[in-house]
């Protein structure tokens, strides 16, 4: 095997997403499926190369020759994505997309690539290495043809439980001295080649063969149909459009929940060990959600998430967690898959996530104000629903005087940390509300006496006079880009001198450029997440100052921060979790919820969302 075939993935920011609502994939401009979990979002991956190398699977479409030049984009408002390879000899195409499967939990994932020749005559290999259970297991391929009742002649890739087939064209042949699969081919002006992988539970009862064309078609006029419903009318369309079908691609359909990204362990800090695995629902960004959905148009999909939530915090509310499986599921053991050697080598690669165990108090509050904000939204609130709400409300009485984990989860010692209780204070104050103006049940004397303490709790530890600021947590002189918020929460108005000052504070601090970074991190072990290493400016923390400034009357500053962050996508409008400004790079889990949620909220505090009248925001948090 050549350097080449042995190569490590690709940056980051050179990766597209590719979604069918039940899992993603990774596709890079050099025309490489790095990563593809089956059959859902969390399942064990075939294509491992995004944490390894070309050994650990994928799927390559490439000219053989130099490549000139390399242009892509999605179809539209689609994720249907044509890269296109030009080469001294003529330029080919490749188009890939997963067909949408959204709510039939009969359909099983597939992959669509077609190959098109645009001009001249082009070389071409097809590269096809399957490595199941996270790159760990070899899996037995054979070649498989079939004459009735009609001719079907594919690849069967099987190993354990785990069971893909490759139809095409041209199938790629074993190559003798290695263990993949390849063909190269001469593409005309005018040819087309076609393959489709597709996932099955049973190697006897195997998916019927596709129209890969018509898939194609059909993926982009779902698509085209989804953003036709979106209701935005501000600068910056194609942002977001492109951020709210990102958000859509997130959502496992079956359930409505949304991942926090597709991927585990692309490190937060190139070659360093914050690497976790995010393709898991938490809690805390409910509101965010909500609040993205509902404002441009998405009701369909905010009113799924809601029954995720609903369904996933339902239960003894002591049992509460901060994140979920797409199903629900509670239990997210985090374990390594020590043969691999990570992204570019930053390891550990964990798979699952221990922090499902952590104490966050502001959780209670997240799920508190997306349940709020779903009433204000004319989403009747059921009995069962609010009983649940007062259980949590019950259960927190009796611990929201502890310190936690904070929203960063932090693997250090347990804080009062001010964003946390600045959440226990939306707690009760969107239970007050419920009763006060929705007419609910519950004890608003007790609920109203707890979220009065805890604001001048708040106002009193959580403020550093010296500091100028609400610092990250309680005797702190640091600070924290989650102060950010507290105008957005309504626990204080922008205008309040307070807020002014601690947005200034995190500019100077934690500011450079128009990027934020969450706090300050330091090579050595950090005291405060129990961490060594820095790590990159958190790009939803970027968009949070957007929201200040706006928030504070700093308009202008605002908009320009806010154009200049838009421009930091990559070349097909996705984002990471971080920005590696010393390098130029992006860090983290790829493409992020969380980061594509900033941008569409930061648009819908800046220019408005939803076009059509409806009620505004009681709580003072965002009027759109």
């Amino acid at each position: 095997m050549t350097d080449q075939e042995r190569s490590l993935p690709s940056p980051i920011e050179d990766y597209a997403l590719l979604s069918d609502m039940r899992t993603a994939a990774l596709v890079g401009k050099d025309g490489s499926i790095d990563w593809l979990c089956l059959p859902r979002f969390d399942s064990p991956s075939c294509f491992t190369r995004l944490l390894g190398d070309d050994h650990d699977g994928h799927w390559r479409i490439a000219p053989t020759t130099e490549v000139t030049r390399t242009e892509r984009a999605y179809r539209g408002d689609s994720l249907v994505l044509d890269t296109d390879f030009h080469t001294d000899d003529g330029v080919v195409r490749v188009t890939d997309s997963m067909p949408p499967h959204e709510k039939n939990v009969e359909d099983q994932p597939c992959l669509v690539r077609v190959l098109e020749g645009v001009s001249g005559e082009v070389r071409v290999r097809v590269r096809w290495v399957v490595r199941f259970a996270y790159g760990h297991s070899m899996p037995w391929v054979r070649h498989v043809r079939e004459t009735t009742p009609v001719l079907d002649e594919y690849l069967l890739a099987l190993a354990g439980p785990h069971t893909v087939v490759l139809r095409g064209d041209e199938l790629p042949r074993r190559k003798d001295d290695e263990r993949a699969h390849e063909v190269v081919l001469t593409v005309r002006e005018g040819e087309r080649f076609t393959w489709v992988l597709q996932w099955s539970p049973d190697f006897d009862d195997l998916p019927p063969p596709m129209d890969p064309v018509q898939e194609t078609q059909d993926s982009e006029d779902f698509w085209s149909e989804w953003s036709g419903k979106i209701c935005y009318r501000g600068p910056h369309r194609e942002a977001v459009h492109r951020s709210l079908a990102t958000l859509k691609a997130l959502t496992y359909g079956p359930t409505g929940g949304m991942v926090a990204a597709p991927t585990t362990s692309l490190p937060e800090v190139l070659g360093g060990s914050r690497n976790w695995d995010y393709r898991y629902c938490w809690l805390r960004d409910a509101t965010l959600v909500l609040l993205a959905l509902y404002n441009f148009g998405c009701t369909d999909e905010a009113l799924a998430w809601r029954h995720w939530l609903g369904r996933a915090v339902a239960g003894d509310p002591a049992d509460v967690q901060i994140m979920y499986g797409v199903n629900g599921e509670r239990h997210l053991l985090e374990w390594e898959p020590d043969w691999l050697d990570g992204y570019q080598g930053a390891t550990p690669v964990r798979v699952g996530n221990a922090a499902f165990r952590q104490r966050q108090l502001d959780i209670y509050g997240e799920v508190m104000d997306a349940l709020h904000l779903a009433r204000e939204r004319g989403v009747t609130e059921t009995q069962a629903s609010w009983s649940m709400q007062r259980g949590m409300l019950k259960h927190l009485e009796t611990i929201w005087q502890q310190p936690d984990k904070g929203l960063w989860e932090v693997r250090g010692p347990d804080r009062f940390f001010t964003h946390s209780r600045v959440m226990v204070w939306v707690a009760f104050d969107r239970a007050v509300k419920a009763v006060e103006e929705d007419g609910l049940p519950g004890p608003v004397e007790r609920w109203r006496e707890i979220r009065d303490t805890v604001h001048a709790e708040v106002l009193i530890k959580g403020w550093n006079e010296d500091m100028g600021a609400f610092t990250q947590y309680y005797g702190s002189t640091g600070l924290d880009a989650a102060t950010l918020l507290i105008p957005t929460l309504g626990f204080l108005p922008g205008n309040d001198e307070r807020v002014r000052s601690t947005v200034r504070a995190v500019q100077r601090q934690l500011q450079h450029g128009v990027l934020v970074d969450r706090y300050t991190t330091s090579p050595e072990t950090n005291s405060v997440d129990g961490m060594a290493g820095r790590e990159g400016s958190f790009l939803a923390c970027s968009f949070w100052m957007v929201d200040a400034l706006a928030l504070c009357g700093y308009r202008e500053e605002a908009e320009r921060m806010f154009t200049d962050l838009v421009e930091l996508s990559n070349d097909v409008g996705l984002y990471s979790e971080e920005y590696d400004l010393a390098n130029g790079r992006f860090t983290g889990n790829f493409p992020q919820a969380f980061s594509h949620l900033g941008l569409v909220n930061s648009a819908a505090v800046l220019y408005g969302g939803h076009t059509r009248e409806e009620p505004s925001r009681r709580d003072g948090r965002r009027q759109v």
